[in-house]
Protein backbone atom coordinates (compact mmCIF):
# COMPACT_ATOMS: atom_id res chain seq x y z
CA UNK A 1 0.00 0.00 0.00
CA UNK A 2 1.01 3.36 -0.92
CA UNK A 3 1.60 5.68 2.22
CA UNK A 4 -0.52 8.67 1.31
CA UNK A 5 1.37 12.13 1.12
CA UNK A 6 -0.66 14.72 2.53
CA UNK A 7 0.90 17.08 -0.14
CA UNK A 8 -0.26 15.21 -3.23
CA UNK A 9 -3.30 13.56 -4.72
CA UNK A 10 -3.16 11.44 -7.63
CA UNK A 11 -4.88 12.73 -10.63
CA UNK A 12 -7.21 10.44 -13.05
CA UNK A 13 -8.25 10.60 -16.72
CA UNK A 14 -10.16 7.99 -18.40
CA UNK A 15 -11.35 8.31 -21.73
CA UNK A 16 -13.47 6.72 -23.93
CA UNK A 17 -14.87 6.77 -27.71
CA UNK A 18 -18.45 6.15 -28.02
CA UNK A 19 -20.28 3.65 -30.21
CA UNK A 20 -23.14 5.69 -30.71
CA UNK A 21 -24.42 9.00 -29.86
CA UNK A 22 -25.08 9.75 -26.47
CA UNK A 23 -28.91 10.25 -26.59
CA UNK A 24 -29.15 6.81 -28.60
CA UNK A 25 -30.91 3.62 -27.08
CA UNK A 26 -27.36 2.11 -27.66
CA UNK A 27 -26.10 3.84 -25.12
CA UNK A 28 -28.85 4.47 -22.75
CA UNK A 29 -27.88 2.02 -20.38
CA UNK A 30 -24.51 3.71 -19.83
CA UNK A 31 -26.35 7.73 -19.72
CA UNK A 32 -29.09 6.05 -16.81
CA UNK A 33 -25.50 4.76 -15.11
CA UNK A 34 -23.79 7.88 -14.78
CA UNK A 35 -25.99 9.40 -11.82
CA UNK A 36 -25.74 6.79 -9.06
CA UNK A 37 -22.08 5.75 -10.46
CA UNK A 38 -21.07 9.86 -9.99
CA UNK A 39 -22.72 9.57 -6.44
CA UNK A 40 -20.15 6.62 -5.41
CA UNK A 41 -17.76 8.15 -6.60
CA UNK A 42 -18.24 11.37 -4.77
CA UNK A 43 -18.59 8.74 -1.67
CA UNK A 44 -16.15 6.36 -1.88
CA UNK A 45 -13.11 6.84 -0.02
CA UNK A 46 -10.21 8.60 -0.73
CA UNK A 47 -12.46 10.97 -3.37
CA UNK A 48 -11.78 14.67 -3.75
CA UNK A 49 -12.82 16.04 -7.18
CA UNK A 50 -14.18 15.12 -10.36
CA UNK A 51 -15.06 17.39 -13.64
CA UNK A 52 -18.49 18.53 -14.48
CA UNK A 53 -20.80 20.64 -15.78
CA UNK A 54 -23.76 22.10 -14.04
CA UNK A 55 -26.15 19.06 -14.71
CA UNK A 56 -23.32 17.06 -12.32
CA UNK A 57 -22.07 15.04 -14.93
CA UNK A 58 -18.92 15.75 -17.88
CA UNK A 59 -20.13 14.40 -21.28
CA UNK A 60 -19.80 17.71 -22.64
CA UNK A 61 -16.31 18.05 -22.52
CA UNK A 62 -14.08 17.64 -25.55
CA UNK A 63 -10.52 16.03 -25.68
CA UNK A 64 -8.51 15.53 -28.82
CA UNK A 65 -10.80 17.48 -30.69
CA UNK A 66 -13.00 14.47 -31.00
CA UNK A 67 -16.81 14.82 -30.65
CA UNK A 68 -17.08 10.89 -30.20
CA UNK A 69 -14.68 10.62 -27.04
CA UNK A 70 -15.75 11.15 -23.59
CA UNK A 71 -14.01 12.45 -20.85
CA UNK A 72 -14.43 11.50 -17.13
CA UNK A 73 -11.69 13.27 -14.95
CA UNK A 74 -11.00 13.21 -11.08
CA UNK A 75 -8.54 13.33 -8.30
CA UNK A 76 -8.46 11.18 -5.51
CA UNK A 77 -6.26 10.58 -2.20
CA UNK A 78 -3.80 7.69 -3.59
CA UNK A 79 -3.81 4.74 -5.87
CA UNK A 80 -5.19 2.49 -3.59
CA UNK A 81 -8.87 4.60 -3.28
CA UNK A 82 -8.96 4.87 -7.01
CA UNK A 83 -8.94 0.98 -7.33
CA UNK A 84 -11.14 0.66 -4.47
CA UNK A 85 -13.48 2.73 -6.23
CA UNK A 86 -12.97 1.60 -9.67
CA UNK A 87 -13.60 -2.25 -8.44
CA UNK A 88 -15.79 -1.75 -6.16
CA UNK A 89 -19.67 -3.10 -5.94
CA UNK A 90 -21.18 0.09 -7.49
CA UNK A 91 -18.26 0.52 -10.28
CA UNK A 92 -17.85 -2.66 -11.20
CA UNK A 93 -21.13 -3.76 -12.69
CA UNK A 94 -20.92 -0.49 -15.31
CA UNK A 95 -17.38 -1.46 -16.71
CA UNK A 96 -18.34 -4.99 -17.26
CA UNK A 97 -20.58 -3.51 -19.49
CA UNK A 98 -17.94 -1.08 -21.05
CA UNK A 99 -17.96 -2.77 -24.56
CA UNK A 100 -21.20 -2.57 -25.16
CA UNK A 101 -21.05 1.58 -25.39
CA UNK A 102 -17.49 1.99 -26.27
CA UNK A 103 -14.97 1.15 -28.77
CA UNK A 104 -12.13 -1.18 -27.78
CA UNK A 105 -8.96 0.84 -27.25
CA UNK A 106 -6.09 1.05 -29.54
CA UNK A 107 -3.60 3.19 -27.58
CA UNK A 108 -3.85 3.89 -23.86
CA UNK A 109 -7.00 5.70 -22.69
CA UNK A 110 -5.84 6.08 -19.21
CA UNK A 111 -3.72 8.12 -17.45
CA UNK A 112 -2.28 9.01 -13.85
CA UNK A 113 -0.51 11.58 -12.58
CA UNK A 114 -0.03 13.59 -9.09
CA UNK A 115 -0.87 17.04 -8.78
CA UNK A 116 -0.19 19.27 -5.38
CA UNK A 117 -3.13 18.99 -3.09
CA UNK A 118 -6.06 21.09 -3.79
CA UNK A 119 -4.85 21.41 -7.24
CA UNK A 120 -7.52 20.51 -9.82
CA UNK A 121 -5.96 19.55 -13.49
CA UNK A 122 -7.50 20.83 -16.94
CA UNK A 123 -8.39 18.81 -19.75
CA UNK A 124 -5.54 20.17 -21.71
CA UNK A 125 -3.44 19.06 -19.26
CA UNK A 126 -5.17 15.51 -19.22
CA UNK A 127 -4.60 15.43 -22.59
CA UNK A 128 -0.96 16.45 -22.52
CA UNK A 129 -0.64 13.55 -20.10
CA UNK A 130 -2.52 11.26 -22.12
CA UNK A 131 0.04 12.18 -25.23
CA UNK A 132 2.96 11.54 -22.87
CA UNK A 133 1.99 8.17 -21.76
CA UNK A 134 1.01 6.91 -25.20
CA UNK A 135 4.61 8.13 -26.57
CA UNK A 136 6.78 7.53 -23.60
CA UNK A 137 4.89 4.31 -21.54
CA UNK A 138 4.72 4.43 -17.70
CA UNK A 139 6.74 7.48 -16.17
CA UNK A 140 6.48 9.50 -12.58
CA UNK A 141 4.63 12.12 -15.34
CA UNK A 142 2.15 10.18 -16.38
CA UNK A 143 1.41 6.39 -15.14
CA UNK A 144 -1.17 3.60 -14.97
CA UNK A 145 -2.71 1.42 -11.85
CA UNK A 146 -0.66 -1.52 -13.30
CA UNK A 147 2.85 0.70 -13.21
CA UNK A 148 2.43 3.64 -10.61
CA UNK A 149 4.86 5.46 -9.16
CA UNK A 150 4.95 7.52 -5.99
CA UNK A 151 3.72 11.10 -5.37
CA UNK A 152 6.82 13.95 -5.16
CA UNK A 153 8.38 14.20 -2.38
CA UNK A 154 7.33 16.97 -0.55
CA UNK A 155 9.55 19.88 0.30
CA UNK A 156 10.46 20.93 3.65
CA UNK A 157 7.70 23.51 5.28
CA UNK A 158 9.08 26.89 6.75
Amino acid sequence: MTEPNPDYELAQINIARMLAPLDSPQLAGFVAALDPVNAAAEAADGFRWRLQEEDGNATGFRIFEDDWLIVNMSVWRDPEALSGYIYGPEHRPVLGRRREWFARPAEAMTALWWVPAGVRPTVAEAEHRLRLLRAQGPTAEAFTLRETFPAPVALPRG
